[in-house]
């Protein structure tokens, strides 16, 4: 285990002894010259992800879904880092509100390993739109996140901010 230095910090193995280290989330965040219920009807379509998100090429309600509304599922064809592994993702809707928020967790009903979310705040003539994502607190995504953080992280914050402007230009266009 490394010594912790005088100010109290040390290297990886202190870090995650004690749960600390690079955050597990991150955002970001785009103006759109829309208004919150133009952006939210595309964000919260989740058949039309796949025109903008880098890695979720498409995306499908099942289970008897046609929508959004909180606890509908859904599933994403995912192309890891756009070059692959391919592979497709369960998703829950946990958050559904029309003009404000909508988010989804991916994994099994109620046991996400992970939660994206869209808020939009009106702001001067459109809407500011941030995209999150934020990881379980579980071990094992702790250990993920210590070690390989900072280039998924990089790799999230990417595909967010290409996301958010790939969907600005469409609606703006």
């Amino acid at each position: 285990m490394s010594e912790p230095k005088e100010d109290g910090s040390g290297g990886f193995a202190d870090r995650f002894r004690r749960c600390e280290g690079p955050a597990m989330h991150d955002s970001v965040t785009v103006h759109i010259d829309a208004s919150p219920e133009t952006v939210w009807a595309l964000v919260s379509d989740v058949t039309q992800i796949g025109r903008f998100s880098p890695e979720t090429f498409e995306a499908e309600w099942v289970d008897g879904a046609t929508g959004p509304a909180v606890g509908a599922r859904f599933r994403g064809h995912v192309r890891r880092n756009g070059r692959g592994p391919v592979y497709w993702t369960s998703c829950t809707v946990t958050a559904c509100d029309p003009g404000k928020e909508f988010a989804f967790g991916v994994g099994k009903p109620g046991k996400a390993l992970n939660t994206w979310s869209f808020h939009l705040e009106p702001k001067d003539s459109g809407t500011d739109v941030t995209e999150s994502f934020r990881l379980t607190d579980k071990l094992g995504l702790k250990l993920y996140w210590a070690l390989l953080g900072w280039a998924r992280g990089r790799t999230n914050r990417n595909g967010m901010r290409a996301t958010l402007e790939g969907i600005k230009a469409a609606v703006e266009a």
